[in-house]
């Protein structure tokens, strides 16, 4: 097991920081160097169909070694880690026994792992953490679920008496701005269902997650001369302050939890002339998700009536759609990865995904895919760690799922 940490420290000091703004895929082109490392170090290992594509998609195969016919199944993760933080020159470091108090990541800039703020560390007393140098994040999310699937594949190449049948996997670009599943093609990748392993701590399985869209707001104004501004000047961050208010405002992300939705406002950049605004809507009711669309261009209209100008323009994008629509016809495929945690001794946790993944999309593509644990915590930031016996739990679940689908 001590593979799939050698394999998660390679990984992560290739800087794949996904990019919105490139209008490319992959958005960075860090994200092609490790997809084309990855290619390399699959087929040395044996997989078969290695292929990766001119968006660094990465496919592979492991042909069945049974004749019994059972479904295929697939194994997928991403290359990219958030936009959020830099992923450059990630410099791990090793808390062997953790003794439940506080971790200096970083004495320089004073940047601490405290259980006063993630309690969670408690749940790691006596194991060993691999955690960030509090200058970068880690890239567990989701260079560890890359390297829980690949040693998985591989642990079952070195052991050819362990029956298994077609096993397909993927390695995506650009999940974390939203476009990991843009190119993903479906009938090429040929797997029945499949399991994104890009899920938190421990446990977690998830197949249900936020119906998402994306809201722009643009409000125009008149810039005057302050002075001589009385009954002429049109203040447009004025206006947008107007409509924020309008919008509930315990609906937010900082003030909801569990199955509540929320507005969340991104970003607002103004000046009297003009400002722009930059939203997400989430909820896991589709019906409530259509309502929020609904009532925040109705502010716009609202305002707009007010002023007697169109000064408002608001733009809604889906994004994704809440997966259990799509899974709940195939719930044994997570009832498969329940009792794949139990029989490894892994507790399952399943709860909802504040949040998406490339399953919520593939989901609709045609492809059921729910989420399963690679046992980080606190991703997107300098104080993301990932447990190592939690990875390795990681690797059973997958080689405990391919068994179960034999038995079957």
């Amino acid at each position: 097991m001590l593979k799939v940490v050698d394999r998660f420290l390679k990984y992560v000091k290739f800087d794949t920081k996904s990019d919105e703004t490139t209008g490319k895929t992959p958005s960075t082109p860090g994200q092609l160097i490790l997809g084309k490392a990855l290619v390399e170090e699959l087929e040395s290992m044996g997989m078969k169909q290695v292929t990766i594509d001119e968006n660094g998609y990465v496919m592979a195969e492991l042909p069945s070694n049974i004749d019994k016919n059972i479904p295929v199944i697939g194994f997928i993760a991403h290359m990219d880690t958030s936009p959020d933080m830099s992923g450059k020159d990630v410099n791990p470091k090793f808390v062997e026994n953790y003794d439940g108090k506080d971790i200096i990541l970083n004495e320089e800039n004073k940047v601490v792992l405290s259980p006063k703020d993630f309690p969670e560390l408690k749940e790691y007393i006596g194991k060993t953490l691999i955690t960030t140098d509090g200058t970068t994040l880690l890239g567990a999310d989701d260079k560890a679920g890359i390297a829980e699937i690949i040693t998985s594949l591989e642990y079952l190449i070195e052991h050819p008496e362990i029956k298994h049948g077609t096993i397909k996997i993927a390695f995506t670009p650009d999940e974390e701005i939203g476009e990991g599943a843009d190119h993903f093609n479906v009938e090429k990748f040929g797997a029945d269902f499949a399991y994104t392993i890009d899920g938190g701590k421990i446990g977690e399985l998830e197949y249900e997650n936020f119906n998402a869209a994306g809201v722009k707001v643009f409000i125009k104004g008149r810039n005057i001369h302050p002075g001589y501004a009385e009954g002429k000047m049109i203040n447009s961050m004025t206006i947008a302050m107007e409509f924020l208010s309008k919008l509930p405002e315990d609906e937010v992300p900082e003030k909801t939890k569990d199955y509540e939705g929320f507005y969340h406002l991104m970003s607002i950049k103004g000046e009297v002339e003009e400002t722009s605004m930059q939203f997400i809507i989430r909820d896991f009711d589709r019906d409530n998700f259509e309502n929020r669309k609904r009532e925040i261009k109705e502010i716009g209209n609202e305002l707009n009536k007010k002023y007697g100008l169109d000064l408002i323009t608001v733009e809604v994008k889906d994004q994704y759609y809440n997966m259990k629509e799509k899974i709940d016809p195939v719930k044994n495929i997570v009832d498969i990865a329940f009792k794949a945690m139990e029989e490894v001794g892994v507790k399952p946790i399943v709860h909802p995904i504040r949040g998406g993944t490339d399953g919520a999309r593939l989901s609709f593509m045609g492809l059921p895919t729910p989420n399963i644990f690679t046992g980080g915590e606190n991703f997107h930031g300098k104080h993301e760690y990932i447990p190592t016996f939690a990875m390795e739990k990681a690797v059973e679940v997958i080689l405990k799922i391919v068994d179960l689908y034999v038995e079957m």
